[in-house]
Parts: C-alpha cells; sequence; structure tokens
C-alpha cells in the first residue's frame, strides 16, 4: 500500500461528519425534540398509497356508484367474470402525482342518477382532501371527472 492510499483513507476519516443530527434537550416541554427528530431521515409517499386513500375517500361519499372510466370499469366487469374481482379495485378511477408532500390528486366517477352533481363533487373534493392531508401531506388540488351516469334501473 502506498503512502498516498494511506493518506486518503486518514483523510476520508477525519472528514466524517455524523448524518444525525445530535438531540438538543428541550428547554420546556418536548416540542424541540419532535423538531429535532424530522431531520433525522426523510419519509416519502407512493403515488399508489395516496390514490388508495383518495379512492377509500371518494367512494364514501353518497352518490358516488364506481369510480373510474368506461374502460376501466370494462376491464374490472372481466376481471370480475374470471374471479379476479379485487384486483386493481383500491386504485381504479384515481391518479395521484406527488411532489414531495405536495399531492395532486383526479378522480373520475360515476354518480347516481338524480344526485346534484356539484354537490357531490364538492363532498368528493372535501373528503379526499381531508383523507390525504390527514397523513401529513398538502393537497394542491383535486379535479373529479364525472364519467358517467348511473339510472336505478341499469345493471
Amino acid at each position: 500500500m502506498s503512502d498516498e492510499a494511506e493518506f486518503r483513507a486518514d483523510r476520508t476519516q477525519e472528514m466524517f461528519l455524523p448524518a444525525a443530527v445530535l438531540a438538543v434537550p428541550p428547554q420546556s416541554g418536548g416540542a424541540q425534540v419532535v423538531e429535532v427528530a424530522a431531520f433525522r431521515g426523510t419519509t416519502k409517499f407512493d403515488r399508489e398509497v395516496v390514490e388508495k386513500l383518495a379512492g377509500a375517500a371518494a367512494r364514501s361519499v353518497p352518490g358516488v356508484v364506481e369510480l373510474g372510466g368506461d374502460v376501466a370499469r370494462f376491464f374490472n366487469a372481466v376481471l370480475d367474470k374470471v374471479g379476479l374481482d379485487k384486483v386493481g379495485d383500491a386504485t381504479r378511477g384515481v391518479s395521484a402525482r406527488v411532489d414531495g408532500t405536495d399531492v395532486a390528486v383526479t378522480v373520475v366517477l360515476v354518480i347516481a342518477a338524480g344526485e346534484v352533481v356539484s354537490d357531490v363533487t364538492a363532498a368528493v373534493r372535501t373528503r379526499v382532501i381531508e383523507a390525504v392531508e390527514h397523513y401529513g401531506l398538502c393537497v394542491t388540488n383535486v379535479d373529479v371527472k364525472v364519467d358517467d351516469i348511473l339510472f336505478r334501473d341499469q345493471p
């Protein structure tokens, strides 16, 4: 081993800095410890997690019959017939864009006949925002597209 290689190893060790911020004991209360802990790593939300949260929230709104556009609902019907009825159901009809803690959500849905579209879409928007922001994310917008209407006599 040459002297130069040993020097680099020594220099690397000398320049090593700990990755974690050392905790500072709080002067009063525990808020400062929580603040310091936030700098000890990152939390990332996958797009699919946000889509599941938003989908569950949208389905809970009265007047929402189903989520997804025509093609998604068609493929879901085919999957139901071959026994794969739960494949993709959690995120069907919802797409999300996650940028750090900022989230943009698009919901495609079918409403029941007789429902006031603006009331249903406003309720969907509100529930999606509440559900996603409950997990510490910031919802920048929720776009709702009404793809179809279901009359009571339709299957």
